[in-house]
């Protein structure tokens, strides 16, 4: 058996909310490649959203299966699946949070828009189709002989971002790191397997072999390759050999797809907890996505009520 296990980040450019980091871990038996999971598991997942129906959910690229007028159903259908594979469901904010990102639920709720935050889910989708789908994704899984080990988030929320930020020098090696620590983490717990990670690029990068030696310091990382389109790094010993390849697009291979699913659909949650603590108390303020130039100006909408408040600026405001 084989380790396959995806990367991918959501709120990489917004000067607002978090940046979320998400990985997932499969186990697979040996000789399957990471796109070959869609085959596999045909009968359960979709690699597009049109064609999830009938008990089929779709997983990919969360650009592709969320947009604000599509909505989150198709997030809700595939991720919600996912974690009741995994008995982790989440039937409310809290819950998502505790089963994707158990750790910062202190930093998280010392935030004014998240304290005491707390919603039904899901939002879009029902209660019944996603246990339909997690029933369908159980039964393929097990078919398959393929398991779900792990899915798991990081949300680094402004005022640490801007801290990461200062200390890096840069918020691609902020996201860098971020994204290495949390595949050390998911790594930590596995068997004596082959594992092979694929992670979306980050930023303009080509060059991950120094970043990889912080956090495996006991292993000589060797460099199979560093490109624009992928750079691939192998160590570890004979019996647990570890493939890190950082690839434009990675997330059309399914593990990393269900990790974008997972950090989009937890920032657009933040989002929305986000707005409506500004709305009410600014009846009538447009939301928003926390993208720059919209940021700036529902920063400049609210500029009185954050003095009132005596909300501090790191605390509302990514630097970058």
């Amino acid at each position: 058996m084989t380790y396959l296990i995806g990367t991918d980040e959501a709120g990489y450019g917004p000067n607002l909310g978090p940046l979320v980091v998400s990985a997932t871990v499969w186990r697979v038996p040996d000789g399957q490649e990471e796109h070959d999971l869609y085959e596999l598991l045909a009968d359960a997942i979709a690699p597009t959203s049109g064609e999830a129906r009938n008990g089929r959910v779709a997983m990919a690229d969360s650009k592709a299966l969320y947009t604000p007028g599509k909505g989150l159903r198709h997030l809700e259908r595939g991720l919600l699946a996912a974690l009741g594979v995994l008995k982790r469901p989440a039937n409310c904010w809290s819950e998502i949070w505790a089963a994707l990102d158990s750790n910062n639920k202190d930093e998280r709720d010392a935030i004014p828009w998240y304290a005491g935050v707390d919603f039904p889910l899901p939002l879009d989708a029902t209660a019944e189709e996603v246990k339909t789908c997690r029933i369908s994704l159980d039964k393929t899984l097990a078919t398959a002989g393929v398991e779900l080990i792990e899915v798991q988030s990081r949300a680094v929320f402004p005022e640490r971002f801007n801290r990461m930020v200062d200390s890096c020098g840069s918020k691609g090696l902020a996201l860098s790191r971020v994204t290495l620590g949390l595949l050390a983490d998911v790594m930590r717990p596995l068997g004596e397997e082959p594992i092979r990670v694929r992670c979306d690029k980050h930023g303009g990068r080509n060059r991950y072999a120094d970043l990889l030696a912080e956090q495996f310091d006991d292993w000589l990382i060797e460099i199979h390759g560093e490109s624009r389109p992928e750079s691939t790094y192998r160590f570890g010993p004979t019996e647990r050999r570890v493939e890190v390849a950082f690839q434009a697009k990675a997330e059309s291979t399914l593990p990393a797809a269900l990790a974008s699913m997972a950090s989009k659909y937890l920032r657009e949650l933040a989002m929305r907890a986000f707005n409506a603590f500004w709305h009410e108390r600014i009846p009538g303020l447009r939301p928003t996505a926390g993208y720059p130039q919209d940021a700036r100006r529902f920063r400049d909408e609210i500029t009185a009520v954050v003095g009132e408040l005596e909300i501090a600026d790191n605390v509302l405001w990514r630097m970058k």
